[in-house]
């Protein structure tokens, strides 16, 4: 297990006495000439750290997401990683999207997959190396997919496709795993396992941010929650935070969860 202290790059060997940082300071973001979906967002998060986005829909969770991931660019605002500009390093940022959006009837293994998370580290015309492939190996070994690894995407069921994208991060290196709506879709065991995923790479020392709409798992799946309604509502430690309060200030006062 590692100290809460410590962070891990996972497959590099490296190791560090504190944790990185990522922030945002006065973040707004939009689409087009409308309206912000984003306005003056800012927070903290270190690695090692769970984070749940929660809000209503339409309340700038994927917004939110595609600005970390850098598809989105700010219009007013900074968004650092341990004092520096966040996209100065984008091989640090691994996406995963909502399976929804993903076009699981294309013709690509779940090996091929995976080794898509070492493009940004060899960068263009360079040809995977044997070091690029042992890292894929452990990346499948680690989700347990190594059986699975000939087999195209579409033929996997929810849980072994979030893996899969879960693996490819892992090949990537990256520091900060984005997701959206990981959990949609799962059935209980399904959760349990993606869950006990998250747990095990944020003790390794990644930072999580993850969209989520269901409150009742939040707790337990996550440490830390950001609760927006284009605004920030709250953000911080998710026992302290995720209070009837809080819950209405972000979904009105008609919302009937209570923690």
């Amino acid at each position: 297990m590692v100290e809460a202290h410590d962070h891990i790059c996972w497959g590099g060997g490296h190791r560090h006495n504190k944790a990185h940082c990522l922030e945002l300071r006065g973040v707004s973001a939009g689409y087009g000439a409308g309206q912000d979906a984003l306005a003056d967002i800012s927070f903290r998060a270190q690695c090692g750290q769970r984070v749940a986005l929660i809000g209503p829909n339409g309340a700038g969770k994927s917004t939110l997401l595609n600005v970390l991931a850098g598809l989105l660019p700010p219009r007013t605002g900074q968004v650092l990683w341990n004092g520096s500009p966040l996209h100065d390093t984008p091989h640090e940022i691994a996406f995963m999207p909502q399976r929804s959006e993903v076009n699981w009837a294309f013709p690509i293994t779940v090996r091929q997959l995976v080794e898509m998370g070492r493009y940004p580290v060899l960068g263009n015309w360079r040809s995977m190396r044997q070091h690029d492939r042992d890292i894929v190996d452990k990346s499948l070994e680690t989700l347990n997919l190594q059986h699975l690894q000939r087999r195209q995407i579409g033929a996997l069921s929810g849980g072994q496709q979030q893996r899969a994208f879960l693996a490819r991060a892992l090949a990537q290196e990256a520091h900060i795993l984005l997701l959206d709506e990981p959990f949609t879709g799962l059935d209980m065991p399904g959760v349990e396992s993606l869950g006990q995923l998250l747990h095990s790479l944020s003790d390794e020392g990644r930072l999580v941010i993850a969209s989520h709409h269901d409150l009742a798992t939040a707790p337990a799946l996550f440490d830390r929650v950001l609760m927006l309604n284009t605004q920030l509502v709250a953000a911080g430690c998710m026992s302290e935070l995720l209070t009837e309060e809080n819950i209405c200030r972000t979904f009105g006062r008609n919302h009937r969860f209570k923690p």
